[in-house]
């Protein structure tokens, strides 16, 4: 179930075309809109301070255009709206460019290829997606896990669990796991591993991807002069070895495909 091809397919198809910007930053603040548990992308440490690799990437972006920056910590079900009303300028905290959103909003080019995966403890004898058969499974909320669970695609491996429970983010999902109510996750696999290791290696994540997907940065449909600023700092950054720095200081090295898909 290899989407890569197709989404990078369509994203490349949108993004040479020539858009009428319909919204334009005319304010010198750029609002970055971010699930505030999503380690290691986004999310709230120890001192209550924002923090993650793409805030990081932001940051940077920001001081190379100018502007202030503002992280704004939404419900990352209420994404659209927070995009739609105004009150951020992007979305941008691992978000996944699934072939399903394409099309609603302006998007970056890729910058991480990103997998869906399972996680389960490492003694629940639970080492392949056959074996999660009569399983309880979580997923966070309008995530791309969740997405790709209600595909077509999965349909007979999501009937094949005793139940698929929904929850707000994955902090909790690893609390459900470690109190034995759910018998598995899925989700990023960035996420996965960052948690993971935060927990002691007490995981373990199946080999088998649910999907492999990749993360931009997505903005109001229209907006494309700001995308345009965004993007080139980006690929200015990918050229000068900005971002293999930040990608290195968050454990994400691997994962970053900025330059290797243009």
């Amino acid at each position: 179930m290899k989407k890569k091809g197709l989404v990078l397919a369509g994203l490349l198809l949108l993004t040479a075309g020539v858009f009428a910007g319909c919204s334009k930053k005319e304010s010198n603040t750029f609002t970055v809109g971010f699930d505030a548990n999503f380690p290691p992308y986004g999310y709230t440490d120890e001192s209550g301070a924002y923090v993650g690799f793409d805030l990081d990437l932001a940051a940077e972006v920001a001081k190379r255009n100018g502007w202030e920056i503002k992280l704004q910590a939404i419900d990352w079900d209420s994404k659209d709206m927070e995009l739609s009303s105004g009150s951020i300028d992007c979305i941008w905290n691992g978000f996944t460019m699934s072939e399903e959103r394409i099309d609603k909003y302006e998007w970056t080019t890729p910058y991480v290829d990103n997998s869906q995966v399972f996680v389960v403890k490492k003694d629940s004898g639970i080492t392949t997606q056959a074996d999660l058969a009569g399983k309880i499974v979580a997923v966070q909320a309008d995530s791309s896990a969740l997405e790709a669970l209600n595909s077509d695609e999965c349909s007979e491996l999501l009937a094949s669990f005793s139940e698929l429970v929904t929850v707000p983010d994955y902090n909790t999902a690893f609390m459900n796991l470690e109190a034995g109510a759910v018998e598995a996750i899925a989700m990023d696999i960035g996420v996965a591993k960052y948690q993971n290791s935060a927990r002691d290696d007490q995981f373990l994540i199946l080999d088998e991807e649910l999907v492999s997907e990749l993360y931009g940065v997505g903005f109001l449909k229209g907006n494309t002069e700001l995308r345009d600023k965004v993007q080139t700092s980006l690929n200015e950054m990918a050229a000068d070895g900005t971002l293999d720095q930040i990608a290195e200081k968050w454990s994400l090295t691997d994962s970053v495909v900025l330059g290797e898909t243009e």
